[in-house]
């Protein structure tokens, strides 16, 4: 039995923003933090036994992708990863356009305005009421000069699976490099970097409940890119930097946990988030769900309703009060108090928008967790509707 590491009395549903570390994932970190010290790039023996540590995480991260241990780059985070799967395809590759959708993560937005700025092209594509774009939709977009498309394997906000192995056979025909932002994706649902047709997948550990601070881009090997990061060639030269040895240990360590649990972990989520989403529109008034409802169609464990009436931020904070932890959407956004994006591409105005909440779910929570939602949800939300109609 692994030991649960959320408070007996807390309800955690923010697992889409973090999720906690596993007690075994805590476990095979330790002694990278203490007597295995050495850098893998030394060749005394602290080195080598640092070197192993890390091509064996390697293998595991790719084993759970289903591609090579030499097509895994590690990188700081998500954010790194995505930012060198644009910038590097952008800048590699004979070619001035690029398509994305209006649903990505900031990360990945902001890097295509960025590359806009340097005189690229970008298309944006809008999405479904349910957050879907489909695969024609790309098809009308790409052009003779299109180098690159990126679209998100799973939203990270209302959790909509995205069409990915689809769209990867088209672009596949056309010649066109194709990345997924699968960090909330890889370690939840099944990941097959050879069905998805993708040439470039970003990873990241503390989705998985792994640690903080390490995450990696998968590049298939014929693929090359310009490297964001030069130093002293680590990564053979795709990411230069000291490896983070301790992280990139966990980071396999998460891997291995989630190759092997990925079923079981995924059929109690379904359970958790569709009893929510069944129980919510009933015990609250003119509420909205925002995403597919079909559960097989969206991240396991995800849910996300509007509440009409209701300031989303307010919601959070009292709900957490009550010792129950959610967010209005993602957590990089958290600190901006516009309405989400993703919300507002799926057609929701903007009072909709603002009066949203994400509650979801991991390994650690229990259906448990849903009846005291149930019990203290309905009437936090009447109490702010009260207060915003005096």
């Amino acid at each position: 039995m692994v030991e649960n590491p959320i408070p007996e009395k807390e309800v955690y549903a923010d697992n889409n923003a973090t999720t906690p570390v596993d007690p075994r994932v805590k476990e095979a970190i330790q002694p990278f933090l203490e007597e295995k010290y050495g850098n893998p790039n030394s060749m005394h023996s602290r080195g080598r036994e640092a070197r192993e540590a890390v091509e064996e995480a390697r293998a595991k991260i790719a084993s759970l992708i289903n591609g090579e241990k030499e097509e895994i780059v590690f990188t700081s985070c998500a954010t790194e990863a995505n930012n060198h799967a644009l910038k590097g395809a952008a800048f590699s590759k004979k070619g001035k356009h690029i398509v994305t959708t209006k649903i990505e993560h900031d990360c990945v937005l902001n890097a295509s305005n960025w590359l806009e700025e340097q005189g690229f092209d970008v298309t944006y594509l809008e999405p479904d009421k349910n957050g879907f774009v489909s695969p024609e939709q790309v098809e009308e977009a790409v052009r003779d000069d299109t180098i690159l498309a990126s679209v998100m394997l799973a939203n990270n906000e209302i959790g909509t699976i995205e069409p990915i192995e689809e769209i990867g056979e088209l672009l596949e025909k056309k010649d066109i490099l194709f990345h997924t932002d699968a960090a909330q994706a890889v370690g939840k649902i099944p990941v097959d970097v050879k069905k998805l047709k993708v040439d470039m997948l970003t990873l990241n550990a503390h989705k998985m409940y792994g640690p903080k601070g390490i995450g990696g881009l998968w590049v298939k090997d014929n693929v090359k890119i310009d490297s964001l990061i030069h130093g002293g060639g680590q990564e053979k030269g795709r990411r230069s930097g000291t490896e983070n040895v301790p992280y990139i240990v966990g980071f396999g360590k998460a891997a291995k946990i989630a190759e092997s649990s990925l079923k079981s972990d995924r059929k109690k989520l379904n359970k958790i988030s569709g009893k929510l989403m069944e129980l919510i529109p009933e015990k609250v008034d003119n509420v909205v769900v925002n995403g597919p409802e079909d559960v097989d169609r969206r991240l396991p464990g995800n849910t996300n309703f509007s509440f009409h009436g209701v300031e989303g931020e307010s919601l959070v904070l009292r709900l957490d009060s009550k010792g129950i932890k959610a967010s209005t959407g993602s957590a990089c956004a958290s600190e901006s108090l516009e309405a989400s994006h993703v919300l507002k591409a799926i057609g929701l105005d903007e009072s909709l928008a603002h009066s949203s909440l994400r509650m979801s779910f991991g390994r650690f929570n229990s259906i448990e967790d849903v009846e005291k939602i149930r019990e203290v949800l309905p009437g936090e939300v009447e109490k702010l509707r009260e207060i915003s109609s005096m």
